[in-house]
């Protein structure tokens, strides 16, 4: 079986973009699917998520540039099946230098390669910085499909727009012409709220099935999580956070065709 690559991305921060790579990362995992979480994201914030040290020397920097490979840069993690590629600020070079060198968006697509070829993960999530910049191209290169976390409030449809617009180019210039839309997840929804209900409804509207059933709930103990280094599935298993990602990521296996009978 292919390994899955899916990029976790949206260019405005606070969407729940990183707590949506780390919680689906842990649910695939959970779910019995050998899974590779690469944070691609200078803040570093799914590392400490699943309770790894930022350390200076461990992020994909130095691959980037020609310097070593990702298999190297691999952790096992605390939680069974889960692996990380950690990160740390120095990536953030990376934007800057890798410009100057030919088909810089397809560097991490050639780097990812040699992990696909080993067949230990079926899937692969990228956590992506919250910009449209080289790094997240550089996900988008490698990538077979983009979730896009899209939080209830009203600049929601902006972020889907703007990366509907860079995903046109990125087949059709050669960067990777099997880029697909896996889907849009409502995060940080509130169901007490009139605009909450509106925003899905209007998100709803415009993308129809590209859009997930599940929405993720706004909640502490979601918020929490990351500050114990652990996804919510162990932080707290019967929340409502937990159980949210737990069905969503049912819907995301059912999509990469990797349902287990």
């Amino acid at each position: 079986m292919s390994t899955k690559i899916i990029a976790v991305a949206n260019q405005k921060g606070g969407v729940g973009k990183t707590t949506t790579a780390v919680n689906v990362a842990a649910c695939i995992a959970a779910a019995g699917h050998s899974t590779l979480l690469f944070d691609m994201d200078p803040q570093a914030n799914a590392t400490s998520g699943l309770g790894i040290e930022k350390l200076e020397g461990r992020s994909a920097y130095h691959p980037f540039l020609g310097e070593g490979n990702l298999i190297e840069r691999i952790q096992r993690t605390a939680f069974k099946k889960l692996s990380i590629i950690p990160s740390e600020v120095d990536l953030c070079a990376v934007e800057i230098e890798l410009v100057r060198g030919e088909n810089h968006l397809k560097k991490g697509a050639e780097l990812l390669a040699p992990i696909v070829r080993s067949g230990e993960f079926e899937v692969i999530i990228i956590d992506c910085p919250p910009a449209l910049g080289v790094l997240t191209l550089n996900a988008f290169g490698a990538a077979d499909g983009i979730l896009v976390p899209l939080q209830c409030e009203y600049y929601a449809l902006e972020g889907i727009s703007m990366i509907h617009r860079v995903l046109e180019p990125i087949r059709t210039t050669g960067v990777n012409p099997k880029l697909e839309l896996l889907g849009v997840v409502m995060t940080m929804f509130d169901g007490r709220t009139k605009l909450s209900n509106q925003v899905v409804s209007e998100v709803r509207q415009h993308f129809g099935d590209t859009v997930f059933e599940t929405v993720i709930p706004r909640t502490t103990r979601l918020a929490e999580a990351p500050s114990f280094g652990k996804p919510i599935i162990h932080y707290d298993p019967y929340s409502a956070g937990a159980a949210a990602y737990e069905v969503l990521t049912q819907e995301i296996l059912k999509r990469l065709g990797l349902v287990k009978a």
